[in-house]
């Protein structure tokens, strides 16, 4: 039994793995549609995030099966089992970060203005280079039982919000938004919605890190803060 019970553990981290890495994949597009400041996506790029979101899909239902069953057939001891848990968390976490991504690049392309959309290139771009950094950081904390990676993301999310707030109001508060110019407004409302959709993404980088720490500790500190 306890043979089996590694191996089907062992299979789920190497699905996880592929898993977590075609979420990683995704971001490492996204963040080249938002930095290069261009309001097109290549079709070939499009193309590929559509099929991998798919493929994203399909792995998280066969991965929540795989732990179901694992659980259900091994009775696995306590240490195993919060990983287990964990692992489940921070999969749906992955899952609805590879739809942010599928979120923003439909984002782009409704953008009419590329002249607001050029002034807020900066801010976009920091913010989705530090939530996919947020990312590769708490799922490092979970595959190697660091709790520094950890903190470092749960602490970081705070600061992240109230950076990118402010940078948001300075630069929005010199953007001409007469109620005459329809495509201004548009675009400006749909990029407001891709910051949404970007700060999202660390937010689920903070789950995974919370879940990290539950594997870890045993510790659930969702909803409470943390020590250093």
């Amino acid at each position: 039994m306890t043979l089996k019970k590694d191996d089907a553990i062992n299979h789920i981290q190497a699905d996880f793995e592929a898993f977590a890495n075609l979420v990683l994949e995704q971001l490492d597009m996204m963040e080249q549609i938002v930095t290069s400041g261009e309001i097109t996506v290549p079709d070939d790029v499009l193309k590929k995030i559509l099929q991998n979101e798919k493929d994203i899909d399909k792995r998280e239902v066969k991965l929540s099966d795989k732990i179901v069953n694992a659980i259900v057939l091994y009775k696995p001891v306590a240490s195993d089992l919060r990983w287990i848990m964990a692992c489940y968390r921070i999969i749906l976490s992955l899952e609805r970060i590879g739809d942010i991504v599928l979120n923003v690049t439909n984002f782009v392309k409704k953008i009419k203005t590329p002249e607001v959309y050029d002034r807020l290139k900066e801010v976009l771009s920091n913010m989705t280079i530090q939530s996919i950094k947020m990312v590769r950081k708490s799922l490092l904390s979970y595959l190697n039982d660091d709790r520094e990676f950890a903190i470092w993301t749960i602490k970081n999310d705070v600061v992240f919000d109230e950076v990118n707030h402010k940078l948001l109001k300075k630069i929005l508060a010199k953007t001409d938004t007469a109620e005459s110019n329809k495509h201004l407004l548009m675009s400006i409302v749909t990029i407001k919605e891709m910051i949404s959709n970007i700060e999202r993404i660390a937010d689920h980088a903070t789950n995974i890190a919370e879940a990290a720490i539950y594997s870890i500790e045993g510790k659930d500190i969702r909803h409470h803060k943390i020590d250093k």
